[in-house]
């Protein structure tokens, strides 16, 4: 595309050269594509305007220019001050306009400040007013720079003394980038304003009203702490937490709104009693304050004392009603709901097999707070993660589960369940169940094989650890649907579970309900709120252990997203118990 490059000497600028290649460009069969980009980038006039610049500042670097003084700015201030006092003429007046544009002053500014050479910050002058009980301490006076945001700083009282601490610097706050100010700084003033005598709370709406540049006078803490180093501990929330409802917290507006299986990173653990943290994902830089594990299980044992307890912080909870349970055939439709609730019983024993897995944090405390977590993905050649539905009244995760099976049964499985009724003419053995006698199907039971059981029409139906492993072994993603009491099981290390709870859509229902399909399938208005409640009730009582929820709409979009959900388990990063990844 060039022929030849241009004969160029050391004096031939950027500009010249540029225009000497854009000259030298022909294009060809070839390359006219790259020919006619090419031109059109070399002819974009910001470039040349660019290395005209570029050119200029080489020739002044080379002629070594010195400054003809040092002071134009108090030059300019006499001259306009000089037009001022007499009458001025038309290009007199001009130029009194001009050197009282900001934007000159800015550069004679800059002028003098690099003949002179004179590069160091220049710092607010100590005032000269200082009170006598600090001529003999050392008084540090702070200028920040804040717009709407908060200083990120919580300040206390100290008992003994009296004076005003900072107590607390916010990871990512205006005072933590500043590097100015440190926990137990004694804080005198603000904005020229004591603050000695001043409540807490003033003094916090102080710091919060102000706007721009804020000044503070500071007696420095004894020994200046270093700044907190950023942990890398993340944790999920298994409660709900409102700091605007907290009138324990020093500061209301320092608080960390969050809700139960959000994700935080918690950044500081120096305060025993409030931690800092910031919601991963969250683009808000600046961290915040949460309660720590020791201080809210502290007071919700206080509270249990004091008074009635509620049901969503602690896991002693009612468990889920089993008689709302799907069809294990899968088979439920409207007019089954109220049969069904009468007659599918799931066995509850009391006591669990000696050698069955527990939930990680069942025994080490007695309130759901926060689980220590880490992202997992699996590795090559390791088994894939157990898929676990659960869902309430009317969800059909049965059905749901099939069809996902149908849509991949490469790719995914299901624990093939035990029972206790006769075979059909048209199933298999080991394909639809596993079929048993009753004396084995007991037998089984009592030696812990089965995750669950239950009965109905007085046939046994159960789902053992064994058919699990079987399809986990085949390399498959196996999906099974269990009653949430089950995750004591399962939830460890060995299945790595994903947990998805279904719920059906309620509000679509009701808009169905006068449609004749609705009243074909017998779904009545009593119905309706008992999905509801049953939804609600499972959330409560086992939504903390969830990692996914599902709102079933409609049958075909419930299916296209569980498939998206399973591709993403297998190949993206999921957030699960420390300790099921350090196995």
């Amino acid at each position: 595309m060039i022929e030849s490059l241009p004969t160029m000497s050391a004096s031939t600028g950027l500009h010249e050269t540029l225009a000497l290649l854009t000259a030298q460009l022909h294009p060809d069969a070839n390359h006219k594509e790259d020919a006619v980009f090419l031109r059109s980038v070399f002819s974009e006039k910001s470039l040349s305007y660019l290395m005209k610049i570029h050119d200029k500042l080489r020739q002044y670097e080379k002629q070594s220019p010195a400054p003809v003084l040092h002071s134009a700015s108090c030059l300019a201030d006499d001259l306009a001050e000089e037009l001022q006092n007499g009458a001025l003429k038309e290009a007199e007046r001009e130029l009194l306009r001009l050197l009282s544009t900001p934007h000159l002053k800015a550069v004679l500014s800059a002028h003098d400040t690099v003949a002179q050479k004179n590069f160091d910050p220049v710092l607010p002058p100590l005032p000269d007013d200082l009170d006598d009980d600090l001529e003999e301490e050392s008084v540090k006076i702070v200028r920040l720079v804040k717009n709407k945001e908060p200083l990120g700083a919580t300040i206390r009282r100290d008992e003994a003394t009296g004076a005003v601490i900072v107590a607390r610097i916010m990871k990512g706050g205006a005072a933590d980038r500043s590097g100015l100010v440190h926990v137990g700084d004694e804080l005198r003033e603000v904005n020229g304003n004591r603050i000695t005598h001043k409540r807490p709370d003033e003094i916090s709406q102080i710091l919060s009203q102000s706007q721009g540049s804020i000044t503070l006078k500071i007696i420095p803490a004894v020994a200046e702490e270093d700044k907190l180093k950023e942990s890398r501990v993340y944790l999920r929330a298994l409660f709900d937490y409102t700091p605007y409802e907290d009138k324990a917290t020093p500061c209301q507006e320092a608080g960390l709104p969050f809700k139960r299986r959000d994700i935080l990173q918690v950044v500081s653990q120096e305060d025993a009693t409030w931690w800092q943290a910031k919601r991963v994902a969250d683009c808000n830089l600046r961290a915040a304050l949460i309660p720590s594990t020791q201080f809210q299980e502290r007071r919700l044992r206080y509270r249990m004392k004091m008074g009635p307890f509620p049901a969503p912080m602690s896991p002693k909870a009612p468990p889920y009603d089993c008689a709302e349970r799907e069809d294990v055939d899968g088979t439920l439709n409207g007019k089954d709901i109220a049969g069904l609730r009468k007659n599918v019983h799931l066995r509850k024993d009391g006591q669990s097999s000696p050698g069955e897995p527990r939930t990680p944090d069942a025994n080490r405390t007695a309130f759901l707070i926060y689980e220590e977590v880490t992202q997992y993905l699996p590795r090559p050649g390791e088994r894939p993660r157990l898929i676990v539905l659960i869902g309430s009244l009317g969800a059909r995760i049965s059905e749901l589960k099939q069809k996902a099976i149908a849509e991949n049964p490469r790719s995914f499985g299901l624990a093939v369940p035990h029972t206790t009724r006769a075979r059909k003419c048209h199933e298999k053995e080991g394909v639809e169940y596993h079929f048993i006698s009753k004396a084995a199907f007991e037998a089984d039971v009592q030696n812990g094989k089965f995750i669950e059981s239950g009965e109905y029409n007085d046939n046994f139906y159960g789902t053992s650890l064994e058919s699990i492993h079987r399809a986990l072994n085949q390399n498959k993603v196996c999906l099974v649907d269990l009653q949430p009491e089950a995750l004591k099981t399962l939830r460890t290390a060995e299945f790595k579970p994903y947990i998805i709870f279904v719920r059906p859509h309620i509000y679509d229902q009701r808009k169905l309900l006068c449609s004749s399909s609705s009243l074909s399938l017998g779904v009545t208005e009593e119905d309706l709120q008992e999905m509801k409640h049953s939804a609600e009730k499972m959330d409560e009582c086992n939504g903390h252990w969830v990692d996914y929820v599902l709102v079933k709409k409609d049958p075909a979009s419930a299916l296209a997203e569980l498939l998206v959900i399973l591709e993403r388990v297998q190949m993206e990063p999921q957030w699960v118990p420390v300790s099921w990844a350090r196995r």
